[in-house]
């Protein structure tokens, strides 16, 4: 239980650690305006995010606040995917690799796909 315990412990003191870099990196404040490598994507439900790939992380910023995903296991051909407690990312989805599929897993769940404008 222990070791459960501390693994979950370290999951979470890793994405304190990501997230905090990010935002010394300027990555999570009020930043620019969408470009070129930071793609603005609209989903179903009226959602609408941008997402700045850095490393092995995914950092979503949107409606539903802000998220830094870690690269994850999965994913067929181009698609990628990065998740978290609270959602789950795959990018690279469809004909021309510009949708995407979000899975928030807490509540209240939601599950949408997007294209990248």
């Amino acid at each position: 239980m222990n070791k459960i315990l501390g693994k979950r412990m370290a999951s979470w003191m890793l994405l304190a650690g990501v997230a905090a870099l990010a935002g010394c990196a300027g990555l999570t404040g009020g930043g620019p305006p969408a470009t070129a490598s930071t793609p603005v994507y609209r989903c179903e439900q009226g959602l609408q995010f941008t997402v700045r790939f850095v490393n092995d992380t995914a950092v979503l910023k949107g409606a539903r606040g802000d998220d830094v995903l870690l690269r994850d296991a999965g994913g067929q051909g181009a698609q990628t995917v990065y998740s978290n407690p609270r959602l789950r990312a795959e990018f690279g989805m469809g004909a021309g690799g510009r949708e995407a599929a979000l899975q928030y897993l807490q509540p209240p769940p939601l599950v949408a796909r997007c294209v990248r404008d």
